[in-house]
């Protein structure tokens, strides 16, 4: 007597969700609430000066024209490009110290004890105190700025390699050395693509601070450079001049860290689509 084996049920697979990207729309809204809220606090400054009506706080139209005027008297590229040339000098040499740093605290806990408290002191110390020593051992020059953005930036290089080194898998690591795979292989093909993302992250908030930093160096002790101008501004008691080169600050701060982070979403972009 032979049975007969029914075959089984194959289960329904269950629907892949689709991909969800942001709406144009919600970016759109977004850029619009922004705008709205900039027009809002620029009308309530012109009230407050229509209402002072003084020198001290002038109206914004006044605030365009000297910016209109620093523009294309070219004294914004020259003084915005010294004080971005002694940035990327102190990026440089935040990123050598910060690589080699959180390379080493993340290989080994001996290191990680041994570096976090002064990398938690460098980060957190005010800036002031940063403008003040590097006025008082480099002088009145550009060692002063290089150096505060080397330190200010240092710190959140340093903890993001750290971490990115944590993140590497231990069984690839074992796989890589029973294949006997040399150092500058498992660098270049292991740790590199791990670390790229968290650099990135150290970067973009370390240039957020350096930028700051660097600027109030130059209040203090600098013969250029943004900082420089608000300071040679304040002196001359331009108090136009000074929110001219203020507001200018600003937009190129924010232009470079929207760059940024349009760089970081375009090149590591796969990440989310493989989340």
């Amino acid at each position: 007597m032979t049975q007969t084996m029914a075959a089984p049920a194959t289960q329904p697979r269950e629907p892949v969700p689709p991909r969800i990207r942001p709406s144009r729309p919600l970016a759109t809204r977004r850029w619009l609430v922004s705008g709205l809220a900039m027009l809002a606090a620029i009308g309530i400054w012109a009230v407050a000066a229509a209402l002072v009506d003084d020198p001290i706080l002038p109206q914004p139209s006044d605030v365009a024209d000297r910016v209109v005027a620093i523009v294309v008297s070219g004294e914004a590229l020259t003084n915005f490009a010294a004080s971005i040339g002694k940035i990327v000098a102190g990026f440089a040499i935040a990123m050598v110290a910060g690589l080699v740093i959180g390379f080493a605290m993340g290989r080994s806990r001996f290191m990680t004890s041994y570096f976090s408290l002064p990398l938690f002191v460098l980060g957190n110390m005010p800036g002031l105190t940063y403008a003040v020593f590097g006025l008082l051992i480099f002088g009145v020059g550009a060692g002063g700025p290089i150096v505060v953005s080397a330190l200010v930036a240092t710190p959140f290089i340093a903890m993001n390699v750290a971490e990115g080194v944590r993140s590497v898998d231990g069984n690839l690591l074992a796989m890589c050395r029973a294949f006997e795979r040399d150092r500058t292989d498992i660098l270049r093909h292991l740790y590199l693509p791990a670390l790229t993302t968290f650099v990135f992250a150290g970067v973009r908030y370390g240039f957020a601070m350096a930028w700051k930093v660097e600027a109030l160096t130059e209040v203090f002790g600098a013969s250029s450079g943004v900082g420089f101008m608000i300071r040679k501004a304040y002196q001359e008691f331009q108090v136009d001049d000074m929110l001219a080169w203020t507001a200018l600050f600003v937009v190129a701060m924010v232009l470079i860290e929207r760059g940024l982070a349009h760089l970081e979403n375009r090149f590591f972009a796969w990440r989310k689509e493989i989340a």
